[in-house]
Parts: structure tokens; sequence; C-alpha cells
């Protein structure tokens, strides 16, 4: 009996410490110490946009490949943009604040998901097995599994006017005339792996 006991607990430790090693092991970053190559992880990779309340489980999620970090105002500052069908753009609307979360390589098939997928007619979370966690600043959730979490106040919105279009290939990527909003948010605050900026220490 004292065997069986002992091997138990050797194989609950052994995965204990395989979860562990699985964990995306985030610290805070200052917003002013991020780095990231920002064509790459928008374009390349992407992120999931999320606006809600996690207190009450209601928030949607979608991915974003347009948008930008940077500074506006003296502020740290992402920018994002959702066409106006999007159902996220009902939250964006409704909620002060959003995240931007990247994710390591094994889930890009759940960004492929939650953009071809609308919250509508799917619970997108679900289906892509991830984890919503409390942010540290504002009311929308992130995610468990991500390496970048931006918390985000929104500061600013607009709409894209194709009058003021100064290029042709513009207004190719609106064949529907569903031009986007934009969206700004300060940085409230970061948590990441050491490659997107030096980890804060406390003491």
């Amino acid at each position: 009996m004292a065997s069986q006991i002992g091997i138990y607990y050797t194989a609950k430790q052994r995965k204990l410490r395989q979860n562990e090693e699985l964990a995306v092991k985030r610290e805070e970053i200052a917003p002013s110490q991020l780095r990231l190559p920002v064509y790459r992880s928008w374009c390349d990779e992407g992120f999931l946009l999320t606006c809600g309340d996690h207190s009450t489980g209601r928030f949607n999620t979608m991915t974003a490949g347009w948008g930008s970090v940077g500074c506006m105002w003296k502020r740290p500052m992402a920018m994002v943009v959702v066409r106006p069908q999007r159902y996220t753009r009902k939250f964006m609307e409704e909620y002060p604040d959003f995240t931007i979360c990247h994710f390591p390589p094994e889930h890009s098939e759940a960004l492929v998901y939650c953009g071809s997928h609308s919250g509508r007619d799917v619970n997108k979370i679900v289906e892509c097995g991830l984890t919503p966690i409390a942010s540290k600043t504002i009311g929308s959730p992130a995610f468990d599994e991500a390496d970048l979490i931006m918390e985000c106040g929104k500061m600013y919105f607009d709409d894209l006017e194709p009058q003021h279009f100064l290029a042709e290939f513009i207004e190719e990527n609106y064949p529907n005339k569903d031009y986007h909003r934009l969206y700004f948010g300060e940085i409230k605050a970061a948590f990441g792996t050491k490659e997107y900026g030096s980890w804060q220490t406390t003491g």
C-alpha cells in the first residue's frame, strides 16, 4: 500500500512539474520597456483583441492582424481596428478597456479559429481551449496561454474616411465599404516573457 501511495504521489508531482514547464512564465514589463517585432507580430502572427468584463463572463475576443504599438500624446499607446460587422465592435463600444494578447506558435490554430468564427454563433474560447484570466488593472480579461499581455484603457476612437485615402491599395481592402473604426488605448500594464522587454523587479 505504501508503495502504491508513493507511486501515486510521484506521478502527481511529475504531472505538476510538466504543467509548470508548459506554463507561460510572464512578468510585469514597464510599457516604456516593451520590445516586439511590430510588423511580424501583427501581420504574420496576430493578436487576440478582447473586450468586456471578466467578472461577469460577458466578453468577446477576435483575432487582430492590423494595429500598432507606440507613443501618442506622450503616453504608451496601442491602436486596434474593428470593422462594423464584427461582434467585438459591440463590446468595444460598450466597455472602457481592452486587452491585446500575443501567443506562442503552438496556439496559431486558435488565432485562425477566432478570426474565422463569430462569438455570436459559437463560444470561441471554449472551442479553442483557451483560459481567460482576470487582468491586473482593467476589467477586460486576458488569456493564461499568452506570452504577452497588454492591458489598455480606451482613449480615443475615430472612423476611417475613404475620402482621406491617399493610396489606391487602401480602398482595395474594403470591397464592402465596411471601413474600420480605430481605437487608441493607453497601455496601463504589460506582462510578458523576457523577449518582450526587461522584467521589472521589486524589493
